[in-house]
């Protein structure tokens, strides 16, 4: 009998740990997204999150895990972010042009050394960014194709496979310090025009009118 308020107390209780382990991950890459990896140790996560460096290492058990975790959840938020606009039902023009401008909102919050910080120092977590966020792209990129064939809005000779390996080698682009450093180009920007590009390459003459009007329309945002 003295072992059901135990258990029903670990039903409820464990929920609760795993919820505030996952807000102290959440916090945690927003402190990293905005400040940068290298330039944070723990001390300064601990303070930012107004919690005790034991209770941050009750969660994980350095900073590589840390950054890890953090690395998993922007990945996972990304990938929901653009799942939810793929579920709006919008034409593949819209839909591209919304994941655009969702992936340029994220870049505007991100520290400018984060990709180098992850490379240098933390080879597993860029190791894990760079394969899921590939596969993320592909995905959603030959989906979107596949779409707008179908809607007249897309050529219908074009080599899905191909051209999304393109566009991942365009995106990676972005990320390229020497290419284009942060000094002289927003990466907001870059996205913008990568967008256009990406859909003038792709589109049939249905397509290419809605495209001009679009760009017409939203031209003070791309701005």
């Amino acid at each position: 009998k003295e072992t059901f308020p135990r258990r029903k107390c670990f039903h409820l209780c464990a929920p609760r740990m795993a919820d505030k382990q996952q807000q102290i991950i959440d916090q945690a890459s927003k402190v990293f997204m905005r400040l940068g990896i290298r330039s944070v140790n723990m001390d300064d996560i601990a303070h930012h999150l107004r919690i005790s460096k034991k209770t941050l290492y009750q969660v994980v058990k350095d900073k590589n895990e840390l950054v890890e975790r953090a690395v998993a959840h922007m990945c996972d938020h990304h990938k929901d972010g653009i799942d939810a606009i793929c579920g709006k039902g919008l034409n593949a023009i819209d839909e591209n042009f919304e994941i655009a401008e969702f992936i340029a909102g994220q870049l505007g919050h991100m520290h400018p050394s984060i990709h180098f910080d992850l490379q240098k120092y933390h080879a597993a977590a860029w190791d894990m960014l760079e394969r899921r966020e590939r596969a993320d792209i592909y995905a959603c990129v030959s989906q979107n194709m596949e779409k707008g064939i179908a809607e007249g809005m897309y050529r219908e000779d074009l080599n899905i496979p191909i051209i999304a390996k393109i566009y991942i080698a365009r995106f990676d682009a972005v990320f390229d310090g020497d290419l284009f450093t942060g000094q002289e180009f927003d990466p907001r920007v870059i996205i913008w025009e990568m967008f256009r590009y990406h859909i003038r390459g792709i589109a049939s003459d249905k397509g290419l009118r809605y495209l001009v009007k679009k760009v017409q329309k939203e031209q003070p945002v791309l701005r």
